[in-house]
C-alpha cells in the first residue's frame, strides 16, 4: 500500500506544479500587457528567440527558476516564491463554505 501513497503524492505534485505554472505565466502575461511589451520585445531583451518566450508563457513546459528569473530580470521586476502551511480541514471547509455562499449571493437575483 505504500506505493499508492507515493503515487498519490506524485499526482498531487503534478497538479500543484501545473497550477503554479499557470499562475506564473498569467502573472507574466499581465505584466507584459500592462507595459505594452510584445513577446518579441521580451525575447530581444532576454537574448532568446520569440519561440522560447512563447514556450515560457504557454505554461506547458516545466518552468525553471532560472527561466523565470531571466524573464524577471528582462522586465526589471521582482519575483517572489513563498511556502505556506496548508489550511486545516476545518479551516478549508469554512473557506469552501464562504466561497460557496459568495457565489450563491452573486448568482441569486436580489429583489429590492
Amino acid at each position: 500500500m505504500a506505493w499508492c501513497i507515493g503515487a498519490d503524492r506524485g499526482r498531487k505534485s503534478d497538479v500543484t506544479g501545473a497550477r503554479m505554472a499557470r499562475h506564473a505565466t498569467a502573472s507574466l502575461a499581465g505584466v507584459l500587457a500592462e507595459r505594452g511589451i510584445s513577446r518579441k520585445e521580451l525575447a530581444d531583451s532576454m537574448g532568446v528567440s520569440p519561440g522560447r518566450v512563447s514556450q515560457i508563457l504557454s505554461g506547458d513546459e516545466n518552468l525553471t527558476l532560472r527561466s523565470l528569473a531571466a524573464v524577471a530580470d528582462a522586465l526589471d521586476v521582482r519575483m517572489e516564491i513563498s511556502f505556506h502551511e496548508h489550511p486545516t480541514v476545518e479551516c478549508q471547509e469554512f473557506l469552501d463554505q464562504v466561497a460557496a455562499d459568495t457565489l450563491d449571493a452573486k448568482l441569486t437575483p436580489s429583489h429590492h
